[in-house]
């Protein structure tokens, strides 16, 4: 699903998307409240959100579908021409699975849509430096559940925050990636983490991953 303000840059990702064979653009739409209201008629897979929008704009749409139960399967991807550290962070705590800048290479693009449709954080580079930058110098916080997280489950929450998909973490501990899958999911049940975003968002809020210059 597009939910964008501008009929030309909707109609741009439309043709790029509906050019691949496995994705499809089941809607579209031009404000936040007609995204949310899509999102429950269409149930996508992927929900690419302009930032910037009327009434409704896209941080607030995601938190909307983020709070719906019968969105839980909707991965929401925040589009923007700005890149600004308030967008990001408030996309990631709003609920959102990712974050893109709408200059981004239409093959990078394209690649990102199927991270996010796997459930895997889209966090490119530069946000997850934006990220180290923000918590380096914070307080730490202890969240309820850190300390139940068992060492491996540990291990995946750090590269997890790295960028890496299951099958690299599965690669990196030497693991299958259907048990990497599950030392992740476990690590976000007991964070009380809605996606991967979120946990790598707590990962270094809670200082379990320790930023480094």
């Amino acid at each position: 699903m597009l939910a964008d303000d501008q009929p030309l840059i909707r109609s741009g990702f439309r043709a790029l998307l509906q050019a691949e064979d496995d994705i499809t653009v089941v809607a579209e739409a031009a404000d936040g409240a007609a995204c949310v209201e899509q999102a429950r008629t269409h149930l996508p897979d992927i929900a690419l959100v302009d930032v910037q929008m009327p009434e409704v704009d896209g941080i607030e749409a995601t938190r909307r579908i983020a709070a719906d139960p019968a969105l839980t399967g909707v991965h929401v991807v925040i589009l923007t021409n700005y890149g600004l550290d308030e967008y990001v962070f408030e996309a990631l705590r709003a609920g959102a699975a990712g974050f893109l800048v709408k200059d981004v290479q239409p093959e990078d693009f394209l690649h990102s849509v199927r991270v996010a449709a796997r459930g895997d954080a889209l966090l490119a580079p530069s946000i997850t430096r934006r990220l180290i930058d923000r918590y380096v110098n914070q307080p730490q916080l202890n969240p309820h559940g850190l300390r139940d997280l068992t060492t491996r489950e540990q291990e995946a929450v750090l590269l997890v925050a790295q960028g890496l998909s299951n099958d690299e973490i599965a690669a990196r501990m030497v693991i299958s990636p259907l048990t990497a899958k599950t030392h992740v999911n476990r690590a976000m049940t007991k964070l009380h983490a809605r996606d991967r975003a979120q946990l790598v968002v707590i990962a270094y809020e809670s200082g379990l991953v320790t930023p480094r210059r």
